[in-house]
């Protein structure tokens, strides 16, 4: 069987006790208490009782604990998935999507996700599906605008006039049926 790791001198039971009342953290502070009782003379076994973890989790909280102090023992974040996208990849998205297709270079009037994915893969050999870069583009600021259609014989004069309010019926003086039987 192994030697126990020792902890560290410069902390003893009792300031564990006093920094595990004042913490907001309940890991932190369970961890803190499961150490105390190793430092006053308590087995490992039973700070594995009193932290409800195994002798191999308490020797982890020593490693840690030895190395950073008490802050060690507060959970940290999980640095979550790489991005598929670092920074100068990102910048060069956005230069080209700021600069717009040219099309006898690019074979597009237009970038969709799909031509921009495709541009990514040749110009980086990065794998991106059309979701994938329409989030990044979106966490890089940009929103999908899409054209209203227009009809190819809308006339435009009788648009404008429409909205000016000439051909528009006055509807003054009548009312709806309904309105006079309250009457």
């Amino acid at each position: 069987m192994g030697v126990s790791i020792a902890l560290r001198a410069d902390f003893d039971g009792a300031t564990l006790r006093r920094l595990a009342r004042k913490t907001k953290n309940t890991n932190q502070s369970r961890r803190l208490l499961a150490l105390a009782e190793i430092y006053d003379g308590g087995s490992r076994s039973d700070a594995a009782r009193i932290g409800g973890v195994g002798l191999q989790i308490v020797r982890d909280w020593v490693v840690r604990f030895n190395a950073r102090g008490p802050d060690a023992l507060i959970d940290g974040k999980a640095p979550g998935k790489r991005p598929k996208l670092n920074d100068a990849q990102r910048q060069a998205l956005v230069a080209i999507v700021e600069s717009g297709p040219i099309p006898a270079t690019h074979g597009v009037v237009r970038w969709r996700l799909t031509d921009l994915a495709q541009w990514l893969h040749a110009e980086f050999a990065v794998s991106l599906d059309e979701t994938t870069v329409g989030r990044e583009l979106k966490k890089l600021g940009y929103v999908k605008l899409t054209a209203r259609p227009r009809h190819h014989a809308q006339d435009t004069e009788a648009l404008e006039a429409f909205k000016k309010g000439a051909l528009r019926p006055n509807l003054k003086g009548f009312a709806h049926a309904s309105h006079k039987a309250l009457r």
